[in-house]
């Protein structure tokens, strides 16, 4: 299989690589009027400001999609789990998690902002649903990830793809935290990719009971234009239920 599923996903905060090359662009202006230390200065951050669109592009192209090929099938699935993408977006995560779950089940849950994905809807979810023949095993719900429409212990894997950080107030990403973890069955497992919070959410997960929860980070694959922003794994799972 491909990394990257059959589709359109769109460019995460768009914004954010147009502002880097914007700049690059600007900063050769001013080299161009400028000489001497100012004008390799100038340069050397116009290089700066070029790189990091590139590499944030390629992560959001490319990157990104790896990761998720490598943190769902590492989770050796038996094919027929329930699944939950939180802030599923147009529905990556779930389009890569369908081949391995040919008899499951997969919901996906977003408020479709376009801020934090460009062209964000549920008719381009359900369209790359349709585009990897899916539509009929693939859900998708409008709802927030703070209250979410489900009851207790329904899924067996959790999933959230640079999401959770999108919530600003951190009493609301615990309370989004609490929440993934009501909904995962005793044993389930608890997959969080997200580029900022990595450590505050694996001790919400400690604080609820969570099983280990850990961090671990992704790579050149989920860097986000330089090291300080690169996304991190953060993995947990929900203890047995008692016999």
């Amino acid at each position: 299989m491909s990394a990257k599923p059959r589709g359109s996903y769109g460019i995460d905060a768009p914004y954010v690589p147009i502002l880097s090359a914007v700049g690059a662009v600007a900063l050769v202006v001013a080299a161009i009027l400028s000489s001497g230390t100012s004008q390799i200065l100038y340069l050397i951050g116009a290089l700066l400001l070029f790189a990091q669109a590139v590499i944030y592009l390629r992560t959001t192209l490319i990157g990104k999609f790896a990761c998720w090929r490598r943190v769902l099938t590492e989770l050796q699935l038996d094919g027929d789990e329930s699944l939950l993408d939180v802030g599923c977006g147009r529905g990556m995560v779930l389009m890569i998690a369908a081949p391995l779950l040919p008899t499951g089940r997969l919901v996906g849950v977003d408020i479709w902002s376009s801020h934090d994905q460009s062209g964000n809807s549920v008719a381009a979810a359900e369209s790359n649903a349709a585009a990897n023949s899916v539509a009929d095993r693939v859900r998708f719900e409008t709802a927030d990830m703070t209250d979410m429409p489900f009851e207790d212990e329904s899924f067996d894997v959790v999933t959230a793809s640079v999401s959770i950080h999108n919530i600003k107030d951190p009493a609301m990403r615990a309370r989004a935290i609490a929440e993934i973890y009501r909904v995962t069955r005793p044993g389930g497992r608890i997959r969080i990719v997200d580029l900022a919070h990595a450590d505050e959410y694996r001790e919400n997960l400690a604080s609820l009971g969570a099983v280990e929860p850990a961090v671990a980070g992704l790579g050149l694959d989920g860097m986000w234009g330089n090291p300080f922003y690169a996304s991190k794994l953060v993995s947990a799972s929900k203890p047995e239920a008692a016999s």
